[in-house]
Formats: structure tokens, C-alpha cells, sequence
């Protein structure tokens, strides 16, 4: 069987579904209110667009400032206190929201939220707990979670809002992540060795490195843009629906429902020709131009046909954009400098999301609707300018294995084996590998046996 072929073991599968879980509770607590809020907020006393863009997108700040230091931390502490803890910062900060009746209140409680931020910890358990050579398989498996907890919060979002209202939705947000700790201490492992990985972790001695890497500062672009765009969109999408396309709140979900399937549909067809044909490149800047063209349709009409067609376009490009910029940071970091890549990737993403909160919603309150999708769109042409100018990525994929005895230059010599480094204080090598031609069986030769 290939190596990249092979199932995870039963405590990692185990391992991976039960934080996959805690992953999708969390993000269903962020997202759910996207789709409602706006109409709520209005409300509240003394608010203001400005004000409901910071109250949707704050979290993203505290989040991006301080993912890295928990994550460090857990290093030190070990993981599972620092996740609870994280997760009781996200259920405090729920309650506050929950609890409270103004605005400021609401992003306070949206604040310490994004502080409970567990991501890096959470991805560095799952790598404690996962053997190299599965780990890949690990981390998509959450990974997949995160998609599918953002497409089903915007549908639950509007159905739970008309039966509890907003502030239900925040208690019950508290209430999931207080399951969430049940989950972790009751059905995640405890690892058997808690240590750094390169491939989850950031590295402070890399960062540098990754920082002036230019491609890697592309993709970072890119991902901040992305989730500016989504938030700053959801600040008038619901007012849109509602006062425009003449749909009531409590029925939105029957468009978002319909609209996600299709764009799940219509996504995979492009996936699988970026990823096995080799057109990562010319999908990717498709899916920028796609956003574009959703803009500038919600821009131009307002009527529930419209709207949703650009809905559905929006979204295959988003799906397809969030699925492809993880695997374009993959395929362009170094082979060991994987984790360190990725957490500047996603402290961007987290940046983009209050960004894309504060502004969109400066943007609305000093000149209309309009100006939402404006900046938006600004911001979209200056992504799909930078992204023509990037490098084709390597159909290249990450694979780790334990080694004792073999240099970098053997793993050099087998065939497919693009990239190698040994890090002898952690027995691994981290490569990049081109599948459709890598001598498996030589390089397993070279890989220390588990048992």
C-alpha cells in the first residue's frame, strides 16, 4: 500500500475525530451569528455600522495576537490545559456576549472569545498524537471539519436565531465549548510524548525566513483578503435579503442551504483538476476572478434571483479558495518550515477577518451599502494582481518519516524526493516528495519501523 494511502490507526482516528469535534464547536460559535447579526445589532442602543463590524470581526484580533503564544505555551504546560483553558476563555467571553445589551458589551464577550484561541495548541496535540508518516491525514481530517462547521453554521444561523434570538445562540456557544473540554479529557489520548513539531508548530528561528519567502507572502495576502471579503460581505448581505430581496430573517436559511450544496457541487470538479492535473495556478486565479464577478453581481442587483446567483458563485470561489490556499503554503514552504508557514498564514487569515469587520463596517456608515462591496472589490483586484504574478506551485506533497542512520543525501537520491531535512534531535526527516514518480519502496527501506 502507498504511503499516502495508508488508514490511520484506530487512537488516531480516534484522536482526530474527537478534536475535529472540538475544532467544529468552536468555529460553529464564531460563525453562526454571521448571517443574523447585522440585523440584530440594529437594535441595540448606540449602534453603528462601524460598531457591528467590530463587534463581527474583533475576535480575529485577539485571535491572530495571541494563537502563537498558546501555542508555545502548550509546549511548555502541555496541551490539554491550555486548550480548556482556551475554551473557557471562548465560553466566558460567549456568556459576556449572551449577557449583555448593548453593543460594547457584545464585542467585549466577541473579544475574549478570539482569545480562548486554541488553534495552534489544538494542531499540535493532534501532531503529539498522530505518527508522522499519518499525520497529514490527521490534520485533514480536521481540517475538513472546519469547512463543514462554517457551511452548516450559516445555515443553523438563521434557524436557531428564530428560535432563541442571538443572544441564545451565544449561550449556546458557551455551552458547546464547555463540551468540548468534556471531549477533550474524555475521549482524546493523552499523548504518550508531548514535543515541538516543525511541520504544526511555528518556530521563532524560522520565521524570518518565511517571512521574506516571497511566494509564501503571497499566499498570506491572499488569505487575509479572503475573510476581509466574507466579513465585510456578511455585514449587508442580511440587510439585503431582507429589506431589498424581500426575504424575512427567519427564512434566509432557505437560501444559504441551497446555495452551499451547489457550491460544494460545483467545486469539486475544479479541486480535482487543480490537484491531479496539475492546474493549480490557473484554477486559483479563476477562483479570484470568481469572486470578483460575485461582487460586482451583488453590487449591480439586489433581488432575490440575483443575489443568489452571485451567492453561489461567491461561494464556489470561497470553498474553492480556503480549500486551495492551505495546500499552496504546503506545497511552497520548506520541508521543515511547514508549521512555521502556516502560522503566519493563519494569524493573516484572523487579521483579514477583523479587518475586513472594522472597515467594511467604516465603509457602510460613512457611505451606504455600496461602499461595502466597493472596498471588497478594491481589495480583490489588488489580490488577483498579486496572484497572477506568482510562481506555478510544485505538484509537490509533505511527508515525514522517522529515520536514524540516513543523511539528506540519500533521501536525495531516491527517485520523486524533492527537498529533505533531517532534524537529528527529533529522529524525522521532513520531505517533499512528487508522488506519481517517488520510489516508495526505496524510501520506506530507509524509515525506522514502528514497534
Amino acid at each position: 500500500m502507498s504511503v499516502f494511502q495508508e488508514k490511520l490507526g484506530s487512537q488516531e482516528r480516534r484522536a482526530g475525530m474527537s478534536l475535529a469535534l472540538i475544532y467544529a464547536f468552536r468555529m460553529l460559535g464564531l460563525f453562526m451569528i454571521l448571517p443574523v447579526f447585522a440585523l440584530y445589532a440594529e437594535d441595540l442602543p448606540e449602534t453603528t455600522p462601524l460598531l457591528t463590524g467590530l463587534a463581527l470581526g474583533i475576535y480575529g484580533l485577539s485571535q491572530a495576537l495571541l494563537q502563537i503564544p498558546f501555542g508555545m505555551l502548550s509546549d511548555k504546560i502541555g496541551r490539554k490545559p491550555v486548550i480548556a483553558a482556551g475554551l473557557l476563555i471562548f465560553a466566558a467571553g460567549s456568556l459576556l456576549a449572551a449577557s449583555s445589551d448593548s453593543i460594547y458589551g457584545i464585542i467585549a464577550g466577541r473579544a475574549l472569545q478570539g482569545a480562548g484561541a486554541i488553534a495552534s495548541a489544538l494542531m499540535a496535540l493532534a501532531a503529539d498524537l498522530s505518527r508522522e508518516e499519518r499525520r497529514v491525514r490527521m490534520m485533514a481530517m480536521i481540517g475538513m471539519s472546519i469547512g463543514v462547521a462554517f457551511a452548516v453554521s450559516m445555515v443553523l444561523g438563521p434557524m436557531v436565531n428564530e428560535l432563541i434570538g442571538v443572544s441564545g445562540i451565544f449561550a449556546g456557544t458557551a455551552v458547546l465549548a464547555i463540551m468540548g473540554i468534556g471531549i477533550l479529557y474524555l475521549f482524546v489520548p493523552d499523548p504518550l510524548d508531548s514535543h515541538f513539531h516543525r511541520d504544526a508548530e511555528l518556530q521563532t528561528s524560522s520565521l524570518s525566513s518565511v517571512l521574506k519567502t516571497v511566494d509564501l507572502l503571497r499566499l498570506d495576502v491572499g488569505i487575509f483578503t479572503l475573510h476581509f471579503v466574507l466579513m465585510s460581505v456578511f455585514l449587508v448581505i442580511p440587510l439585503e435579503l431582507r429589506d431589498d430581496a424581500g426575504l424575512i430573517s427567519s427564512q434566509h436559511w432557505k437560501l444559504y442551504l441551497p446555495v452551499f450544496i451547489t457550491s460544494v457541487i460545483f467545486m469539486v470538479p475544479f479541486i480535482v483538476l487543480a490537484e491531479r492535473k496539475d492546474k493549480m495556478k490557473p484554477v486559483f486565479v479563476g477562483a479570484i476572478a470568481g469572486l470578483i464577478v460575485s461582487v460586482l453581481g451583488l453590487l449591480s442587483g439586489r433581488d432575490l434571483t440575483t443575489v443568489a446567483i452571485f451567492m453561489v458563485i461567491f461561494f464556489i470561489a470561497f470553498n474553492l479558495l480556503e480549500a486551495s490556499l492551505p495546500s499552496l503554503v504546503a506545497k511552497t514552504a520548506h520541508a521543515d518550515q511547514k508549521g512555521t508557514a502556516m502560522g503566519v498564514y493563519s494569524s493573516s487569515q484572523f487579521l483579514g477577518t477583523f479587518a475586513g469587520g472594522a472597515l467594511g463596517g467604516l465603509a457602510h456608515g460613512l457611505w451606504g451599502i455600496d461602499a461595502v462591496y466597493l472596498v471588497a472589490l478594491a481589495m480583490l483586484l489588488i489580490w488577483f494582481m498579486v496572484a497572477i504574478f506568482m510562481k506555478k506551485p510544485r505538484n509537490l506533497s509533505t511527508y515525514l518519516m522517522k529515520v536514524t542512520t540516513v543523511n539528506e543525501q540519500d533521501l536525495l537520491a531516491v527517485t520523486g524526493v524533492i527537498e529533505a531535512a533531517i532534524i537529528k534531535e527529533e529522529g524525522v526527516a521532513y520531505l517533499k516528495v512528487q508522488k506519481d514518480i517517488l520510489d516508495e519502496e526505496k524510501l520506506l527501506s530507509m524509515a525506522v519501523k514502528d514497534g
